[in-house]
């Protein structure tokens, strides 16, 4: 959607209602409603709402829309596929936390390369909820980081 297109999208909404499976499990993000086209060096700028726990904390002072935005929610949409449910205040007790607080508590106990492969897929969910928009990493990175 940023990186892809000739004119890049923001989706504005990426939360776990919508992104949908399909046969081969393959996901794909939908209802883009709302999405806007990013326009380089222009403001972005709106007072739709999005799904609440998914908004990127700048958006609550500065309603400036940037694929950054989209990175934040993608994080939190990594946290909830690996916690079985939104992480609501589990993001703020992060450092603390053990990888076994973070899983799903009805799944069984990962081995330990795939409990290795969970622990570099959240890092990568924290690096895009990173508070300085700057700081996040775009979603070709994310990508790339999640294929390796």
């Amino acid at each position: 959607m940023h990186h892809d297109c000739s004119t890049p999208i923001v989706h504005w909404d990426i939360s776990s209602k919508n992104v949908l499976l399909d046969f081969k499990y393959e996901a794909h993000v939908s209802d883009f409603g709302i999405a806007k086209f990013l326009k380089e060096d222009s403001s972005n700028w709106s007072k739709l709402a999005r799904t609440y726990g998914y908004v990127a904390p700048e958006l609550a002072y500065t309603m400036h829309i940037t694929e950054k935005c989209d990175v934040y929610s993608f994080g939190v949409l990594i946290l909830e596929i690996i916690k079985g449910d939104h992480p609501r205040d589990f993001v703020a007790s992060f450092p603390s936390s053990t990888l076994t607080d973070m899983l799903d508590p009805r799944l069984a106990t990962p081995s330990r390369d795939v409990q290795d492969k969970l622990i570099s897929i959240i890092e990568v969910a924290f690096s895009c909820l990173d508070a300085n928009p700057k700081s996040r990493p775009t979603m070709q990175i994310v990508c790339q980081r999640l294929c390796n």
